[in-house]
């Protein structure tokens, strides 16, 4: 029996999360939107009257760039401000600019 090791490198695998978190229009959408705004912030609320999605479907891919560590909530009830996470959306751009240009 061989052990297999894993040879991806931590980069290799941010590149991934990252890719697959902007895999969606939607996604890509949000991260524009937000990228946009003067203070890389709003209400999801806001983003819900510029996408012809369900209110539940925006919140599932809100999750999805939540989890990759592209966004960032604030709560505060009944409302949830998200944010990009600035440094991390620094390091996904950089990783697949440096992915995309060799």
């Amino acid at each position: 029996m061989t052990i297999k090791v894993n040879r991806y490198t931590e980069n290799q695998k941010k590149i991934a999360r990252y890719a697959k978190a902007l895999g969606h229009p939607a996604r890509v959408f949000i991260m524009d939107y937000l990228a946009n705004n003067a203070t890389q912030c709003c209400y999801s609320g806001d983003m819900a009257e510029e996408l012809p999605i369900a209110r539940s479907t925006l919140s599932q891919h809100l999750k999805e760039l939540k989890n990759a560590g592209l966004i960032q909530g604030e709560i505060n009830p009944p409302y949830i401000k998200y944010c990009i996470c600035k440094e991390n959306w620094e390091e996904a751009r950089k990783l697949l600019y440096d992915f995309v240009n060799r």
